[in-house]
């Protein structure tokens, strides 16, 4: 089985933001990386070359496959801010539609620029999405 690329990196989380070329971006991962703190309690921690984590969850499958994966986190793409709820977006239609500006994948919300969304009920989200997956897995610090 092919080794995880996704998984953490000793690259500081505060040297990552500043390094975001775009300006706006990098406010925006500011303000985001201050919002997950304070949601999910935890030092955040690089994953990958461009992900800022939030707790993590180990798993291990029906196979006997184990590991470890993201609980929740962001990163400051050049076209999104892409923010990972990992359970996915099924049940949170209502806070999607209160939300502002987005678009969904399975288990990531595409965001513009941080002024087009209400952070308010981008933390309700987050906080549901953490709740969601603790109901499955022990979520720790990363």
């Amino acid at each position: 089985m092919a080794e995880i690329k996704t998984k953490a990196t000793s690259v500081q989380v505060s040297d990552f933001i500043a390094a975001v070329g775009h300006e706006g971006r990098r406010a925006d991962a500011v303000v985001l990386d201050a919002l997950f703190r304070k949601v999910t309690g935890f030092e955040p921690q690089m994953w990958g070359p461009s992900i800022i984590v939030y707790g993590r969850y180990d798993y291990t499958y029906a196979s006997g496959h184990s590991g470890s994966m993201a609980a929740t986190g962001f990163s400051p793409r050049k076209a999104n801010m892409v923010v990972y709820i990992l359970p996915g977006y099924l049940d949170l239609a209502d806070r999607l539609a209160r939300l502002g500006k987005h678009k969904i994948g399975k288990s990531c919300l595409y965001l513009g620029r941080l002024a087009d969304v209400d952070l308010a009920v981008l933390e309700e989200i987050i906080r549901a999405g953490l709740d969601d997956l603790a109901k499955r897995y022990a979520i720790q610090p990363a």
